[in-house]
This record gives structure tokens, C-alpha cells and sequence, in this order.
């Protein structure tokens, strides 16, 4: 298992994606996220559903955590674009 930050990530993705062994990346310190090589072979369906199952549950628990609503998030990520549209055209 390798470890790497964000930034090596990105910097360095194509030779770490190559890899055989998982990643952890981390953000000052703490994990940020898990890569997983892909095998050859696909990956069978009830472990797809099951990764599914934990990392969207997850993902809930960190929004009700943070008070977070779905429409919060999409009128955010509607005004983000909104305003890179914007940017865009001013250009």
C-alpha cells in the first residue's frame, strides 16, 4: 500500500494509477480518499453493490454531520457554474 497527498497525487496520477497496490491519499494528514487498482478482470456485481452501499452511506452520514441538504448542494453547484460561465465570457 502506498501513501500519497493530494498535491503528489495530482501531480504525479499517471504513474500512480499504473500501480498495482492501493493508494491512500491524504490531505494534511488525514485521509482523503482510498484508490483502488482496477483488476483485469471487472469486479463482481454484489461487491460493486456492497462499495456502493458503504461509500454512499458514508457520504450521507458526512452531510447530515454537516447539516447539509441536497438542494443546498445542487443550488451551490448551480451557482458555481453559473459564475464559470460567467468567467468564461469575460475572457
Amino acid at each position: 500500500m502506498k501513501i500519497s497527498s493530494v498535491r503528489e497525487f495530482r501531480d504525479n496520477a499517471t504513474g500512480l494509477l499504473r500501480s498495482k497496490d492501493p493508494i491512500l491519499v491524504t490531505r494534511r494528514g488525514r485521509l482523503a480518499g482510498v484508490f483502488f487498482p482496477r483488476p483485469e478482470a471487472s469486479l463482481p456485481l454484489e461487491l460493486k453493490r456492497e462499495l456502493f452501499a458503504v461509500l454512499s452511506s458514508e457520504i450521507a452520514r458526512q452531510l447530515r454531520r454537516k447539516g447539509l441538504k441536497e438542494e443546498d448542494i445542487l443550488n451551490d453547484f448551480r451557482s458555481w457554474r453559473a459564475n464559470k460561465r460567467e468567467a468564461r465570457r469575460r475572457r
